[in-house]
């Protein structure tokens, strides 16, 4: 990744023609500033980890092998960079991550220890590993160089115990989150393999499976397809939303979720997975005194294979309100797809005639950070501020507050604009929608957002799981914070998510669009934002 950056020591953002700071006094936020040593280095059984105390003499053995790794506590850029690809891979998924420090050199190195015993079980011993990578992260990275005024190296030593005298490698694990929770922070956690699966799904916006958008239907509790992705392996096999999922390579999918189904549909690409589905026929109207004729079942089997596939977070439509022609457009999350399929979506309208556009960020968890930033972009001129952001000294102390704007640029679209948002609308959603009302470029409207004014950064571990850090705080360009309090719209209105397939950001077929534009018609918030827009319009 090219970075550009203020100096030394400087804070850096992902190269963009977007983005520019307005102060020259920079942040230092750090990454973590781990060392491995070599294989020949390394002691069988010994975990290769460090604390933070100065280097001192090492009490002698007691029938407890020490292990020791040496940290530099200044890094030149290109040995940082090296590192942080090696060791983290995908290691920002918001735009913390990729704020990183410049080192001056030379290169300053403190050797420091920590005592422990390493458990003769793998999976405890893997566990305490995990343990002690987490923790390093933290203490280089936390925001809060106070750690929430708990004794960091302490509860280091507490949990390594706990995960010694632990009976299993499931206990072991969960002493990882316990040592979290002393941090008091909800957004600072440790997410398994599996779950971070999932993430990487969303935030990178593609997925390898057979492009089936599936769910429980909460009557039947039946799994049902709401929408295929049009294109995809099981869209070219003929499968239609409401075909009733049966099983999956011949196992029952009798009482499973849709998080389960998709987990068992992902696959490498190329692989085949066979689908077993019914299929309801119209319900035929009975005669006059007779019962009603019960649909018609018609089962099926397709063998789909895997391939690779995009997942956009955008819906569009157009809509009709008092002879005006207002878009439609919902954004479910914050993907690396995100501000292109948008910037798509907006020209598209556009070009066919839409005077005004609604942004729904309703249920909007937020993502990368980066992709609000380049939304932001579309819908504001010139050096806009976009939020202020606030993150660690080198001696734990909170840096000052740091304004982020966009370089000098021109909107994609200058129509009136109404963002929609709700309890739901959290992180990147409250970033980008107080970015655009504060610079007077859209009302909002809906209930007041979750309220999580936090950026975190996301560290992939060696055993497949991934450690999420709040690493930095923000507030909106004029300043308010936002944290536990979310943004109050400037006209209230309460109204349930559109449907499925407007919130999964799916292509659908002709037949669900006419469905979803049919409920987006009927939604209140939707309703206020064209009148409110109808207004401008008028008066413009």
């Amino acid at each position: 990744m090219k970075l550009q950056t203020g100096g030394l020591g400087g804070l850096a953002f992902p190269a963009s023609k977007h983005i520019r700071h307005a102060e020259r006094q920079l942040v230092p936020l750090r990454l973590p500033s781990v060392r491995p040593q070599s294989a020949a280095q390394r002691r069988p059984g010994v975990l290769q980890t460090l604390a933070v105390a100065s280097p001192g003499d090492v009490p002698k053995e007691t029938g407890v092998r020490v292990a020791s790794l040496t940290r530099p506590s200044l890094w030149s850029s290109g040995a940082l960079s090296q590192l942080l690809l090696r060791r983290f891979g995908m290691a920002a998924s918001s735009l913390a991550a990729s704020l990183l420090l410049l080192a001056q050199s030379p290169a300053i190195a403190e050797q420091t220890i920590v005592r422990f015993p390493a458990s003769p079980n793998p999976g405890i011993f893997a566990a305490q590993k995990t343990l002690v990578e987490a923790w390093t992260i933290i203490e280089d990275a936390y925001v809060d160089g106070r750690f929430g005024g708990n004794d960091w190296e302490g509860e280091l030593s507490n949990a390594l115990v706990s995960a010694y005298t632990a009976d299993s490698s499931e206990t072991a694990y969960r002493q990882i989150g316990t040592m979290l929770e002393k941090l008091g922070d909800p957004f600072t956690r440790i997410v398994p393999p599996s779950e971070y699966a999932d993430f990487r799904v969303s935030s990178d916006g593609e997925v390898q499976g057979v492009g089936l958008l599936i769910a429980a239907d909460p009557n039947s509790g039946k799994l049902v397809v709401l929408a295929p992705i049009q294109g995809g392996p099981a869209d070219r096999a003929g499968m239609r939303p409401g075909d009733e999922v049966l099983s999956i390579d011949g196992t029952t999918t009798e009482g499973w979720d849709g998080d389960r189904a998709a987990k068992s549909l992902r696959g490498t690409s190329g692989s085949s997975v066979t689908v077993r589905f019914a299929r309801r026929s119209e319900q035929v109207p009975g005669v006059a005194g007779r019962p009603e004729i019960p649909p018609r079942l018609e089962f099926k089997q397709v063998k789909l294979q895997r391939e690779k596939l995009e997942l956009s977070p955008v819906y569009s439509t157009a809509m009709e309100h008092d002879g005006h022609k207002l878009g439609y457009i919902r954004l479910v999350n914050f993907s690396q797809h995100a501000a292109n399929d948008m910037e798509k979506a907006v020209t598209q309208l556009e070009r066919g005639g839409a005077e005004g556009f609604i942004l729904d960020l309703r249920n909007n968890p937020g993502g990368l950070v980066r992709a609000g930033l380049d939304i932001a972009r579309l819908w504001l001129d010139g050096n806009a501020a976009i939020f202020n952001v606030q993150g660690r000294e080198d001696n734990g102390h909170m840096a000052i507050m740091q304004r982020v704007i966009l370089d000098a640029g021109n909107a994609v679209s200058e129509r009136p604009l109404a963002v929609l948002v709700n309890g739901g609308s959290a992180s990147a959603s409250e970033i980008l929608a107080g970015a655009l009302h504060d610079n007077g470029r859209a009302m909002l409207i809906g209930d007041k957002t979750f309220g999580k004014g936090k950026i975190q950064s996301v560290f992939e571990l060696e055993d497949g799981s991934a450690l999420f850090v709040t690493v930095a705080k923000y507030r909106t360009p004029n300043m308010m914070d936002i944290d536990k309090v979310g943004i109050q719209p400037d006209t209230a209105c309460t109204m349930g998510d559109p449907g499925h397939q407007a919130a999964a950001g799916v292509p659908v077929d002709r037949k669900t669009a006419s469905s979803v534009l049919s409920q987006l018609q009927e939604d209140t918030c939707v309703l206020t934002a064209e009148t409110l827009l109808e207004s401008q319009l008028i008066h413009s």
